[in-house]
């Protein structure tokens, strides 16, 4: 299975690039299931319905999120229907949505989507590393499903590699997203899983971490509310991870950076 999962998606500049890039690209890389992490893509903040269907209809085939889940209300009815657009796996029972779906891939395969928040430095959430366990002793990988994919939103660079050797050799892929920098560490692990600590964003690189330089600067220089927050618009760079597994096992035998356009040195998988 031919996998691609794409960081952080920011703003306007993110969104128009993931909606214009994605269709070729999935024809260029001949992709199986396409993975988008989308929390950040209304103004930075949050997900509307309007830009998940938009990047559904441009090959996405699942969205996840993170800490700016709720950031846009109307997501939270949207997530009862469609069930492609997962939040945070550790989130209290009861919560809106789902952390986790199970979707069809070519070649009558199954392909299990993940979705978790760490606890360094974020919302003291439920313990992430053992929903994913329970989660995970629902199906068998190389068997009821022929790939795993894990998003590890996080802060932490440490929680996020305990994650990816706590689950080695149980998961196709556990990628680290939130911190919008892409990390050069893409590996398989000892066990066969491939992994990445962050993925990157995708967004404008002339800004910090997505969003406009000046203002998000001044914030260090003052330590005083400033104004609101808006994402940087210009070229955007999509960052993400390529990865191809093995069907018999569900683990990875291949793993690649991506990173096209905008700013950052562009690195293209092989076809």
């Amino acid at each position: 299975m031919r996998l691609l999962f794409l960081g952080d998606v920011v703003g306007r500049s993110g969104r128009d690039a993931l909606v214009r890039e994605l269709p070729g690209l999935r024809a260029r890389l001949a992709l199986d299931l396409v993975v988008v992490n989308g929390e950040n893509a209304s103004h930075g903040f949050g997900l509307a319905p309007d830009m998940a269907r938009a990047f559904l209809a441009a090959g996405a085939d699942v969205i996840t999120l993170g800490n700016h889940a709720w950031d846009r209300r109307e997501i939270i009815p949207y997530l009862e229907e469609e069930r492609r657009v997962i939040r945070p796996l550790n989130f209290p029972p009861g919560t809106p949505g789902q952390g986790a779906v199970v979707v069809e891939v070519p070649g009558n395969r199954r392909a299990l989507v993940v979705n978790v928040m760490g606890r360094l430095f974020m919302d003291p959430l439920d313990d992430p590393f053992r929903a994913v366990q329970a989660e995970l002793a629902k199906h068998k990988l190389g068997q009821t499903i022929q790939a795993a994919i894990i998003d590890v939103h996080a802060e932490a660079t440490s929680e996020k590699q305990a994650f990816g050797h706590s689950f080695d050799g149980l998961a196709s892929l556990v990628i680290g997203t939130h911190t919008h920098v892409p990390t050069a560490d893409h590996q398989i692990l000892p066990g066969g899983t491939a992994y990445q600590t962050d993925a990157g964003m995708c967004g404008d690189y002339d800004s910090v971490i997505g969003m406009g330089k000046g203002g998000a600067s001044l914030r260090f220089w003052r330590k005083m509310p400033g104004e609101r927050l808006a994402p940087a618009e210009g070229e955007a760079t999509l960052c993400g991870l390529f990865v191809e597994t093995q069907d018999a096992t569900g683990l990875a035998r291949r793993v690649e950076p991506l990173r096209m356009g905008g700013r950052l040195s562009p690195i293209m998988p092989a076809a």
